[in-house]
């Protein structure tokens, strides 16, 4: 994947969660470079990590907030887009004591 297909999934991933979620904080990073060679990745999709702080997540299990982050990425997770994305989804409080694991 080349680094320009790479900036450009980078943006669509933060515009698809910033258009579905109530976003205080996001960070986007891609993982392709760590999988090369995966077979997940021969068909051209890559690996990003998101850390995602939203009001949107609380009162909900990891589970539950991670749905509402591929109901936002919609059909881009798909194998040909993003093979592979990595989620934290923290609340602004978890956020504010470092506790990364949800209620």
């Amino acid at each position: 994947m080349t680094a320009n297909l790479r900036s450009e999934r980078r943006a669509m991933i933060r515009e698809r969660l910033e258009q579905g979620l109530s976003i205080e904080s996001l960070s986007v990073r891609d993982d392709s470079h760590l999988h090369a060679g995966h077979a997940g990745a021969q068909a051209g999709g890559g690996h990003f990590h998101v850390r995602i702080v939203s009001d949107d997540f609380a009162n909900h299990s990891q589970v539950a907030r991670h749905r509402l982050v591929y109901q936002a990425m919609g059909d881009a997770m798909r194998n040909d887009c993003i093979h592979a994305l990595s989620i934290e989804a923290l609340t602004p409080d978890e956020d504010a004591s470092g506790d990364l694991t949800p209620e």
